[in-house]
C-alpha cells in the first residue's frame, strides 16, 4: 500500500505545481480521487479566492465517489475562509479513505481537520511524500508561521564570481537556459526587488517571459532611499502589466515622493537604518501586504545587506564557466563583508544541477 499510495501522491503533487503563481498568498494543493485503483477525479487550487483543490477534485467527477480514496497534498481546511471548510465536504460524499501528505503549518488549524475526518470514522494516513510537499509549500510554511516573506537571494556569475566585468559589461554572463529558469523562480514570487542602482543602470521591467507560458506577473519592488526613480522608467511606465512599489526613507523630498505616487506606483517610508531603508521594516509591511515571497535580484550592496540582516532563507547561484577577473569587477556580495570566517551565512540542504554549462547552486541558510 506504501508504493501505492506514493504513486498517486506523486501524481498530486505534480498537480498541485499549476497553480505556482496564481494562489499565493495561499498554499498550492493538488487533489486525486482513487477508486478501485483509478483516478476517477482530480483537481488543484487555481487561485487565489477560487474553489480548494479538493472542491474541483469531486466538480470533475461523474461517477458516485462513496467508499474511494483521496489523495490531498495538505490536510483539508475545516475554517471558514474564503470557502467553505473542505473537510465537510469530504465527510459528506462519504469518502472512505484520505492519504494527506503534510499537515496545515497554520498552528490555529493544523491537524483540526485530520481529527475531524478520524471523528468521522474516515481512515487517514499523514505523512506521504511529506518532504517534497513542504518544499513545494516552502513559501507558505513561513508566511503562514511569521507573516513575513520568504525571501530568495539570486545572483548569476563567472566562475570567479563576478556579475560583470570592469567596464560594467553583463549581459550575458549566464546562460539561456539559466535566464529562463530564473523567469520560472519570478513566477513563483510574489514580488522582485531590486536596488536603485539597477534601475538607474538597466532600467529593467523585471516582468516574466516564459514562452506558451500562462503567468502573474509579480509586484516590482525598488529600494530607493532618496527617491531618485526616474518618472519615465519602465517600472513606472508598465503599472498596466504589474504593481510597483518604490521604497523610500525620510531622505526623499515630499514633492519627489508625491510625483512617484501620481505614477500609480504606491510608496512605503521606511525608517532610517545605518542610513538606507530599514530592511527589516520592509518585510514586516510587505508582509502585511500578503506579499508572501520576494526574489532579491540587486546588485552586490542590495545583497549583503540583506545578508547582514539575516533574512534570506534561501540562496540561488547560477555559475557559468568563465573567468573574467579583475580587482573592481562587481561581485553578487559586495558591501563591508564578514570579517571572521566564523561568522559567515552557510548554506545547508545544498542541492547542486547543470543548466546549459552553467552549475546551479541552491541552499538554505
Amino acid at each position: 500500500m506504501t508504493c501505492v499510495d506514493e504513486y498517486f501522491m506523486d501524481k498530486a503533487l505534480e498537480l498541485s505545481k499549476k497553480g505556482i503563481g496564481f494562489v499565493n498568498p495561499n498554499p498550492i494543493v493538488g487533489a486525486l480521487i482513487v477508486k478501485d485503483g483509478d483516478i476517477i477525479g482530480s483537481g488543484y487550487h487555481e487561485a487565489y479566492g477560487k474553489a480548494h483543490a479538493e472542491i474541483n477534485a469531486f466538480n470533475s467527477v461523474k461517477d458516485n465517489v462513496e467508499g474511494a480514496t483521496m489523495y490531498i497534498t495538505l490536510e483539508p481546511c475545516s475554517h471558514y475562509g474564503k470557502n467553505a471548510p473542505c473537510v465537510n465536504e469530504i465527510i459528506r460524499r462519504k469518502i472512505k479513505r484520505v492519504v494527506i501528505a503534510m499537515k496545515d503549518p497554520n498552528p490555529l488549524v493544523s491537524g483540526k481537520g485530520i481529527e475531524l475526518l478520524l471523528k468521522n470514522n474516515i481512515d487517514v494516513k499523514v505523512g506521504v511524500l511529506e518532504e517534497e510537499a513542504e518544499k513545494n509549500n516552502e513559501i507558505f510554511i513561513k508566511y503562514i508561521k511569521t507573516k513575513k516573506p520568504f525571501c530568495i537571494l539570486k545572483a548569476g556569475m563567472s566562475l570567479d564570481g563576478k556579475i560583470a566585468t570592469y567596464s560594467g559589461e553583463s549581459k550575458w554572463i549566464t546562460s539561456d537556459e539559466s535566464r529562463k529558469y530564473s523567469h520560472k523562480l519570478r513566477n513563483k514570487v510574489s514580488g522582485i526587488l531590486v536596488g536603485i542602482n539597477t534601475v538607474l543602470k538597466d532600467d529593467p521591467i523585471l516582468n516574466i517571459r516564459i514562452e506558451d507560458g500562462v503567468y502573474k506577473n509579480p509586484t516590482r519592488i525598488v529600494l530607493d532611499s532618496h527617491g531618485k526613480i526616474p518618472l519615465k522608467s519602465k517600472l513606472l511606465t508598465t503599472l498596466d502589466i504589474a504593481n510597483t512599489m518604490v521604497v523610500v526613507t525620510e531622505k526623499a523630498a515630499k514633492d519627489k515622493i508625491k510625483n512617484i505616487e501620481n505614477t500609480g506606483a504606491e510608496v512605503i517610508v521606511s525608517p532610517l537604518k545605518e542610513g538606507k531603508v530599514d530592511l527589516n521594516f520592509l518585510v514586516d509591511e510587505l508582509g502585511k501586504r500578503k506579499i508572501d515571497s520576494i526574489l532579491i535580484e540587486g546588485g552586490g550592496e542590495v545583497n549583503f545587506s540583506f545578508l547582514k540582516e539575516d533574512l534570506v532563507d534561501k540562496a540561488i547561484f547560477f555559475i557559468a564557466p568563465k573567468i573574467i577577473g579583475g580587482a573592481s569587477a562587481k561581485t553578487p556580495v559586495e558591501g563591508r563583508g564578514i570579517g571572521l570566517l566564523k561568522d559567515v551565512p552557510q548554506l545547508k540542504n545544498i542541492d547542486t544541477f547543470k543548466l546549459g554549462k552553467d552549475l546551479v547552486v541552491e541552499g538554505y541558510l
